[in-house]
């Protein structure tokens, strides 16, 4: 086996399980069937109450199965899963008994049933045969015969009237199950259904075929055919490797086994989990359990394409959505200056009265903080991402007679180095995704003591901003988002001024600013 990752793993072959590898194959998926040969209803001669495929044996069923699934690019391979896990990447690794381990996206459990028999001698060896269980799928072939119900639960009366209307001749024996009610009793006797009373304790066979009902007192009654209620137990061991149990199957208040539990879609509780035919519907016949496999891969095909269309979504938006570099180039790219000219304002009325030390100006654009803190005697490291602002920049200091020391940095990936008396972060925001709240955090990690934090962001969208649907949060919870130790630093500004901005054509608004300022101490 490799490695490589399927769309659906069908585990189990029978009826419920080549449905599906059929539907999931013509809708162009990759599947793998595992399966280990051993349907419950290998014992039965045929099937029955399949359209077009009535009395057909259940071996011939699989194989003409086999061959349409492979029709359309199923593949098979015999032996069991006996465990699964689900890796950190969501995909699906199950281990054989074999040892091989296929990895898929989805899980198909079509396991079937296990059918537990009451403990009476001879039973195991004729189920399927003259032991029966399902009147319609059994009851035509042993129509006008002698038949007996054998008691186990609250639903062998009701078993009884079933057969009843095959045969003329039919025994209830009650067994150990509880007495009938007066009006069941009735109903019974009005249909000429006889009950026998006592413990049923073997079988009579001759010539391998069955001849009568032995009783704990040695009595033998005559029949042809017994039928009999198991419990049945679902081969759950794959989903209970997953974490999900098998739970009771109820009927009339009677528990009659265990079932895996599933919506109509097939679905579980695990995500990517599907079951489909009797592991969890105990009661379908082979054509339902075909039909729930239709279904249940229908469920798992829409399942898978509402991954993939997200995938495709996050890949088309991957590739539309530029960088941070090629945002900001392409918004100095496409003006010949985006400098207004002047220094923010609000640097301006905090930064004027210090007195002058290392700066670090983050998102500098086209220098005009940086060159207004240079004027002043300030030592001033200078970044941005855009290597075109960084250009500019570098030319308009050449022509002030100033020295900056101007880098580019992702900051999202790298970080000027040093210690800085001023730490200015004038808004600093971006459209393009980028972690700012951790770099804010970094920035003010490097910021000495005594030093200055001001961090300016728009607090309004200006009308030809590109933050229009922006959020805006107040000084109090940008300050919040820094996560500052409140005994190492001190708060100087919080507040949210305006302003008359100018925009790219002239136009003007008025606008308000979010300002933060806070000293280390």
């Amino acid at each position: 086996m490799d490695n490589n990752v399927i769309d659906v793993l069908v585990i189990g072959g029978g009826a419920a399980g080549l449905s599906a590898a059929v539907t999931l194959g013509r809708a162009r998926r990759s599947v793998t069937v595992v399966d280990a040969g051993a349907p419950r209803n290998a014992r039965a001669s045929g099937v029955h109450g399949f359209l077009t495929r009535d009395g057909i044996s259940p071996a011939e069923l699989v194989e003409i199965g086999r061959a349409e699934a492979e029709g359309y690019g199923a593949r098979f391979v015999s032996g069991t899963v006996t465990s699964a896990v689900r890796d950190d990447d969501g995909v699906f690794a199950a281990t054989l008994d074999s040892g091989d381990v296929l990895r898929a996206r989805r899980l198909l459990v079509a396991t079937g049933l296990v059918d537990e028999l009451p403990d009476v001698e001879g039973l195991a060896e004729r189920w399927g045969r003259d032991v029966v269980h399902c009147p319609y799928c059994h009851g035509w072939e042993v129509r006008d015969q002698a038949i007996g119900v054998l008691a186990t639960g609250p639903l062998a009366v009701h078993s009884a009237h079933l057969f009843r209307q095959l045969s003329a001749d039919v025994v209830v024996f009650r067994h150990t199950s509880a007495p009938l009610s007066a009006e069941q009793a009735e109903q019974l006797a009005a249909r000429g259904i006889t009950v026998v009373e006592g413990e049923v304790t073997g079988l009579e066979v001759v010539d391998d075929r069955l001849t009568g009902v032995r009783l704990a007192s040695g009595e033998v009654v005559a029949r042809q055919v017994l039928v009999v209620a198991s419990q049945v137990k679902a081969n759950a061991g794959v989903v209970e490797a997953l974490g999900l149990k098998a739970v009771d199957w109820e009927m009339a208040g009677h528990v009659f086994g265990q079932h895996i539990p599933a919506d109509a879609t097939g679905a579980t509780e695990i995500p990517g989990v599907f079951v489909a035919g009797n592991a969890t519907d105990p009661r379908a016949q082979v054509v339902a359990a075909a039909a729930a496999g239709v279904l249940t891969a229908a469920a798992v095909n829409s399942d898978l394409i509402t991954e993939d269309t997200a995938a495709a979504v996050a890949a088309l938006r991957a590739e539309a959505t530029p960088t941070s570099e090629e945002f900001w180039e392409a918004r100095y790219g496409s003006n010949n200056r985006v400098w207004s000219g002047r220094a923010n304002p609000v640097l301006v009325d905090v930064a004027e009265p210090l007195p002058p030390g290392r700066a670090l100006d983050l998102g500098c654009g086209e220098g005009g903080d940086a060159l207004w803190l240079a004027g002043r005697g300030w030592q001033v490291t200078a970044v941005d991402v855009s290597g075109t602002a960084l250009k500019r920049a570098e030319a308009h200091a050449a022509d002030a007679d100033l020295v900056v020391d101007f880098q580019r940095h992702d900051l999202a990936e790298t970080f000027p180095e040093g210690a800085f008396d001023l730490v200015s972060a004038q808004y600093f925001q971006s459209p393009v995704d980028f972690p700012r709240t951790e770099v804010l955090r970094t920035a003010a990690a490097a910021v000495t003591s005594g030093g200055l934090f001001l961090l300016v962001d728009h607090g309004s969208a200006a009308p030809w901003s590109w933050n229009q649907n922006g959020v805006f949060p107040s000084p109090e919870e940008l300050f919040a988002t820094l996560d500052l130790d409140p005994e190492l630093w001190q708060v100087e500004r919080l507040h949210s001024p305006t302003r008359q901005a100018t925009g790219p054509n002239g136009e003007t608004a008025t606008v308000t600013d979010t300002v933060v300022a806070v000293r280390r101490r």
